[in-house]
């Protein structure tokens, strides 16, 4: 730290350096060890506290010592760019991207942190459906079919949603799985595992350019089904069954826009 601030604010460096890290930073002089650890322990509870409830199952796999030591890491080492505590956690997912993984952590962790990470994301976001322009019960094949515009779909090379208590993969296990996660009109946080056609077909629709009918016959095309009229089917009753859920709003005439 330069020599040239003033004092305070070279007491103020010297305050929260030891906060952050009271290991690596001694305690300023003429602060009470007492009343600097309430200092220590009340903010860095309150962080951990804000991220542990994101990320309850990741916290779980690693168990509370590796998980504490994570979050000491975060705490003492990471600049965050944003002042909103709920945006915390987004923050300690951009740590563990950046930060190489350690010795005897799971090469899953990444994967399971953003898929625990999204349920927030989608919980606070400020985007909105508009209904006025949405015929809910709309010809899905004829038109365009709306999506849910709270949603994210993912893809993973491990099937997160399993890993807990009894389930954890190790590197031989990698299983490529996609999700489509949204939030409701009930403002409900929902998750779909889908297949690798399903996915495709959600991917095609993203960008309302397309009629239901001419994304599954893109995907048909793609995957060089031996039966279309069987695929066709199909995809209408996986549109249908995203209509139920609330992933697809419903139908925008082609005509529209």
């Amino acid at each position: 730290m330069p020599q040239s601030r003033p004092d305070f604010q070279r007491y103020q460096y010297a305050f929260t350096a030891h906060i952050r890290d009271p290991k690596a930073n001694p305690r300023p002089q003429g602060v009470q060890a007492r009343r600097m650890r309430v200092y220590n322990e009340l903010l860095f509870n309150n962080l951990s506290g804000m991220v542990s409830a994101c990320f309850p199952v990741a916290r779980t796999v690693l168990g509370q010592r590796k998980w504490k030591a994570l979050l000491r890491e975060f705490f003492s080492g990471h600049r965050c760019t944003t002042p909103y505590f709920r945006q915390i956690p987004e923050e300690f997912l951009r740590f563990m991207q950046a930060r190489p993984p350690a010795a005897g952590e799971p090469d899953f962790l990444p994967y399971l942190l953003h898929y625990e990470w999204v349920e927030l994301a989608l919980e606070v976001s400020g985007k909105e459906p508009e209904l006025d322009s949405v015929d809910v019960s709309g010809d899905l094949l004829a038109a365009r079919p709306v999506l849910n515009p709270v949603h994210m779909l993912l893809a993973y090379p491990y099937a997160v949603h399993r890993i807990g208590r009894r389930y954890r993969p190790g590197p031989d296990d990698r299983q490529d799985t996609a999700l489509l996660v949204f939030r409701d009109l009930s403002d409900r946080v929902r998750f779909i595992v889908l297949n690798a056609v399903s996915a495709r077909l959600v991917a095609l629709l993203q960008d309302g350019t397309l009629t239901g009918a001419e994304a599954i016959d893109r995907v048909i095309a793609e995957i060089r089904h031996p039966n279309p009229e069987v695929a066709r089917a199909g995809g209408l009753q996986i549109l249908e069954n995203l209509r139920q859920e609330q992933a697809v709003l419903g139908a925008r005439m082609k005509a529209e826009g």
